[in-house]
């Protein structure tokens, strides 16, 4: 009877998923290396096929070639938002879903609507047509990616505010990868083909260093690498791994901690396929009543992050740190425990234990690998 059940629901699956819309989203390392440009040429040779695609959001930034390709395409009006006495402009999402095209495009899939609009961010606008059954075509920078903010961080000196779940990225039937080199990137900077000759010199100053772009552009590639492993698993089973990678993300109340180790084990899932749970044991000394209410506060964000990036969140009550990541291995069947490094409050919480031998000897006798994140 139960292999019958699974068999139904695997067949229900099939048939809901039939029913969206197909997903497909350019990636680049940065602004210019023309994301927007490649869609529009989409969008014409799909045209050209007989295909109904419409433009939904299109930002052009003014870049002449770019603008160009918007000629002959059927655009979608804007809806106008009035905002602190300004009138706005933001993607039409019910203009989309009511004329129903086989294929719109969407611009900027990070960007943080009005407030006022129905959804907070575009990407809930597009899951949203997705669902209405139409395929969209849309683009976002790497920098834009959750999971990958600290390491963006790191390599600008940006922190990027308009972000994008790494699920969503997920849910894309087909990422492709704009991949320009740094010189060609700087070159076409140089040129004006991506900011007005106002900018230019503060870009080449900033973020459009040599250095910079190459490592944002290993990220790209690395991204879109681990995009294209995880549908060739997806879509032909017998090429999984014998082991289905299982992670556990272990934090405390420490706030930046706690991203590090979240958004860490967020790309570590994602490289592996796997699924992933994070964990938060509440002992006795961190209960509701005796916890700053600014680190409850931040707690609560933690959950909401894990959860944006595809994390299931466990919330256990236990004077004994250890035994209750161990119980949470056995139970879901954890094959990796991360947690951070050494001088973090979890791990001296665990270290002054007398049963972290046994929680070493513990995951090593069960073959559970522990990383520990920094």
């Amino acid at each position: 009877m139960e292999q019958k059940n699974n068999n139904a629901q695997h067949f229900l699956d099939l048939i809901q998923k039939s029913r969206k819309g197909k997903f497909k989203i350019y990636i680049g390392m940065s602004a210019g290396v023309g994301k927007t440009f490649r869609m529009l040429q989409e969008a014409h040779s799909l045209l050209k096929n007989g295909i109904d695609v419409k433009i939904g959001y299109i930002e052009t930034h003014m870049r002449k070639e770019t603008h160009e390709l918007l000629s002959g395409l059927p655009i979608i009006p804007r809806r106008t938002i009035f905002y602190k006495g300004k009138e706005l402009e933001e993607l039409d999402v019910q203009a989309i879903i009511n004329l129903r095209p086989e294929v719109v495009i969407v611009d900027e899939l990070a960007h943080t609507n009005v407030e006022g609009s129905k959804n907070e961010k575009r990407w809930q606008d597009v899951l949203e047509i997705l669902e209405a059954g139409i395929n969209v075509i849309s683009a976002v920078n790497i920098q834009h990616i959750e999971s990958l903010n600290e390491d963006v961080k790191r390599i600008t000196g940006i922190d990027v505010q308009e972000r994008i779940p790494d699920n969503v990225l997920r849910l894309a039937d087909e990422v492709v990868n704009i991949d320009l080199t740094s010189e060609d990137l700087i070159a076409r900077l140089k040129e004006g083909k991506i900011y007005t000759p106002d900018k230019i010199q503060t870009a080449l100053t900033n973020f459009f260093k040599s250095e910079q772009i190459l490592q944002l552009r290993e990220l790209a590639l690395k991204e879109v690498a681990s995009q294209v492993v995880r549908k060739v698993e997806n879509e032909v089973p017998n090429l999984h791994a014998l082991r289905h990678e299982k992670l556990l993300a272990c934090i405390s109340s420490n706030d930046k901690t706690a991203k590090i180790v979240i958004r860490k084990a967020a790309r570590l899932a994602s490289y592996y396929n796997g699924s992933w749970y994070v964990l938060y044991v509440e002992t006795p000394q961190e209960s509701s009543n005796k916890i700053a209410l600014d680190k409850q506060r931040h707690l609560i964000n933690n959950f909401k992050l894990a959860v944006q990036l595809g994390a299931e969140v466990i919330k256990l009550e236990n004077s004994n740190i250890a035994n209750a990541i161990l119980a949470t291995v056995e139970e879901k069947q954890i094959t990796t425990v991360c947690i951070g490094k050494p001088h973090l409050n979890l791990f001296k919480v665990i270290l002054s234990t007398t049963i972290f031998r046994r929680l070493l000897n513990k995951l090593s006798l069960s073959n559970v690998d522990l990383v520990i994140l920094s």
